[in-house]
């Protein structure tokens, strides 16, 4: 009861209502919020601070930035829903924030574009260098939804390709990167194609920012691993998120030669093999599932062969050690 009367006072504000209406449909930064708005930072701040006390909005850190959006589990979750199918009967104040929304949202994609721009050509050289792209995300889209996904993380989502790919078949989704700017177009690409259902978080793959037992029922790693220099510990520690029963998808290369991807694109390693991933998965405590092979066409110069590997945690989930 007292969490209910927390949530009535907390939404019992017109200002603060417009923010829950506005937070349900992106998540923004509070600048953006102000902009939209049209209040003072501080006043601004102080509804939010309300909000997030009550357990209707979310609130985390990327960088020197602070992010806000409607709480999309538990209560706070349908108390949210519950509210603003009344309140957008009264739609006047909220099509108008709708209205800013959109000019804030194609400034942001305008920055995100600018980025991409200026990176396209490296990332299309590597694209080049391996089996269809389409290939395997046919593969993964394939292996992952064999069973509904209530629960998704995207480990190293760089600019929500995956999130995009696999979003319309999770009931939730969350990428994970430690690039703003990868952030930056992941967010503008998920706007784009209407995924309110999914976000992205700034945060490192060893020290992920999500409670240890947060019920993740599918984890992705998508061209992810040859980057880092302990891609066991990567792998150990996502499976400690995964729900009884969750699944781990790893798509990579095979080992190669290609030098120049450590020298010119800071490749830690020339891909996996078959031994090294069965290792990772049986330290996470994982029972492999499937292990599959896309090379590049024979008439491709393309010299790398990508590798799907996956694996599930036990149906009665115990604990990995380290």
């Amino acid at each position: 009861m007292d969490k209910l009367v927390s949530m009535l006072r907390a939404a019992g504000d017109s200002t603060r209502l417009r923010l829950l209406l506005l937070l349900r449909q992106a998540e923004l930064t509070v600048s953006e919020i102000v902009d939209i708005i049209g209040q003072s930072q501080p006043r601004v701040s102080r509804h939010l601070k309300l909000l997030c006390d009550a357990g209707l909005l979310e609130r985390f850190k990327e960088g020197s930035w602070v992010f806000y959006r409607a709480s999309d589990r538990g209560t706070g979750a349908q108390f949210g829903a519950a509210v603003s199918g009344f309140a957008m009967a009264d739609t006047e104040a909220h099509a108008a924030d709708l209205t800013r929304l959109t000019r804030v949202r194609e400034a942001r994609a305008a920055e995100a574009a600018a980025y991409f721009k200026t990176n396209a050509a490296e990332w299309g050289r590597i694209r080049a260098l391996h089996a269809p792209e389409k290939d395997v995300e046919t593969a993964i889209v394939r292996h992952l939804t064999e069973r509904p996904i209530e629960n998704l993380l995207d480990a190293g989502t760089g600019t929500g390709r995956m999130l995009e790919l696999l979003g319309g078949h999770a009931k939730r989704a969350v990428g994970l990167d430690i690039s703003p700017e990868m952030l930056a177009i992941a967010r503008d690409r998920l706007t784009r194609a209407g995924l309110n259902h999914c976000q992205v978080r700034l945060g490192d793959i060893y020290r992920p920012p999500f409670e240890t037992a947060v019920g993740f029922d599918a984890v992705l790693f998508h061209q992810v691993l040859h980057y880092l220099n302990d891609p066991q510990t990567a792998v150990v520690t996502t499976a400690r998120m995964l729900s009884a029963g969750g699944r781990v998808l790893i798509a990579d290369f095979a080992p190669h030669q290609l030098e120049f991807l450590r020298t010119e694109y800071a490749h830690r390693r020339l891909g996996f093999t078959e031994r090294e991933v069965s290792g990772w998965f049986d330290a996470a405590g994982l029972k492999p599932l499937v292990s599959e092979t896309i090379a590049p066409p024979a008439t491709s110069k393309g010299k790398l062969t990508v590798k799907i590997w996956m694996a599930a945690a036990p149906q009665t989930k115990g604990r990995p050690s380290a």
